[in-house]
């Protein structure tokens, strides 16, 4: 078969109706598959494990063995892109009467590029805040660091935050800031902690409340209301090859080990990723309105001072239900509270393809309004 016969047949395979009927049932079958899998493992691991990836992988009970056992969102959304590009400069007409279609496909080719711009780039995170309390920094609890902290200074602290994937690897951890090392001997993605009793084996931490506590692998949880309990067994060593301690450490321990080094004190912890922001939000009042006579929530909102030396803003905002605060790029929604109604937590999302998804719904109406608007002419011209 000649080549030109053989590109002709790929690209005609690629540009056909018949892939595309394909590649939607297979979005739909993914849809449901996702939908199904959010009841063992919360929605957003379903979404990842289904629709933000290129396969989705089956692992035997039991083993490390991964299997692919159906084409993730990732590879079906970009079959289908490519066939509705190629659709559309092969078989569309450069003519003003197929001008509605060409802007159907424009907005739903955008409609996949916004989806993978939200997986690639979106980043979500909550920021709690008492009455009264100022805070510049969001927290990601899905993901965690290794926070290490010069409080030596009790005006400032130093930090060295290291990624969780980096303390999941194990190893020997050195840092350019630190004048010690951190050698991971264990890391656990959840852990039952309590406390040690007489019966128990000697404890591996040497110092720090870890020198009291058993810790025990478990299973990671995945609900959308649960969180892992994350434990590492970390030792430090200076540079002379001194040990300064072995320290458990978890996002479940209320505060932070450490040592001293040099007449400098450093503490350690395991805690939720932080994303610091050049601005600062303070919560001023938190309203909780419920339906008269009832206990059904009616209303959250939560004024806030925003206050951003680098662009002059000192202000205040109200944030509410569907009202988020956009600014510098992130979007504050209401999202949850406690202590009794003096504590606000706002779910804070960075998406720098929020917009796109609105532009795309915008382009197929205004593609099907047009192509229909010219079809009816058509029609009634030639009733004429």
């Amino acid at each position: 078969m000649p080549p030109n016969a053989r590109w002709n047949r790929v690209v005609g395979a690629l540009s056909s109706l018949k892939l595309t009927l394909v590649c939607l049932a297979l979005l739909m079958a993914l849809t449901v598959i996702c939908t199904l899998a959010q009841v063992p493992l919360g929605t957003h691991v379903a979404v990842d494990r289904t629709i933000r990836t290129f396969l989705v992988w089956w692992q035997p009970e039991a083993s490390s063995l991964k299997i692919p056992v159906f084409p993730g969102g990732g590879l079906v959304g970009f079959v289908l892109f490519v066939n509705l590009a190629l659709a559309q400069f092969l078989r569309l007409d450069w003519s003003r009467r197929k001008a509605g279609l060409w802007i159907m496909h424009l907005g739903l080719a955008l409609l996949f590029l916004g989806e993978f711009a939200t997986a690639f780039f979106q980043v979500e995170s909550h920021m709690p805040v008492e009455i009264g309390q100022t805070r510049d920094f969001t927290e990601d609890y899905r993901r965690l660091e290794l926070a290490v902290v010069d409080a030596t200074d009790a005006a400032r602290d130093t930090v060295t935050s290291i990624p969780d994937s980096i303390v999941k690897a194990g190893g020997e951890i050195a840092h350019a800031s630190l004048p010690f090392k951190l050698r991971v001997k264990r890391y656990y993605d959840n852990a039952e902690l309590h406390m040690r009793r007489p019966t128990d084996p000697p404890s591996e931490a040497t110092g720090g409340v870890g020198a009291n506590l058993l810790v025990h692998p478990e299973p990671p949880v995945s609900g959308d209301d649960q969180q892992n309990a994350a434990a590492a067994l970390v030792s430090a060593v200076a540079a002379d090859g001194r040990n300064l301690g072995t320290l458990w450490l978890s996002n479940a321990l209320g505060a932070p080990q450490g040592f001293l080094l040099d007449g400098r004190d450093y503490k350690l912890s395991l805690r939720p990723r932080r994303y610091y922001l050049p601005f600062s939000l303070t919560l001023k009042e938190f309203h909780h309105d419920r339906y008269a006579g009832t206990d059904i929530p009616k209303n959250f909102s939560s004024l806030v001072r925003l206050k951003d030396p680098m662009r002059g803003e000192d202000r205040d905002v109200l944030i509410y239900m569907n009202n988020p605060l956009r600014y510098a790029g992130k979007a504050f929604y209401q999202a949850s509270f406690g202590k009794n109604d003096t504590l606000s937590v706002f779910q804070v999302v960075r998406n720098p393809g929020w917009l796109i998804p609105y532009l795309s719904c915008a382009l197929v109406a205004l593609g099907m309004m047009l192509h229909f608007g010219l079809k009816l002419g058509s029609a009634m011209g030639g009733s004429k």
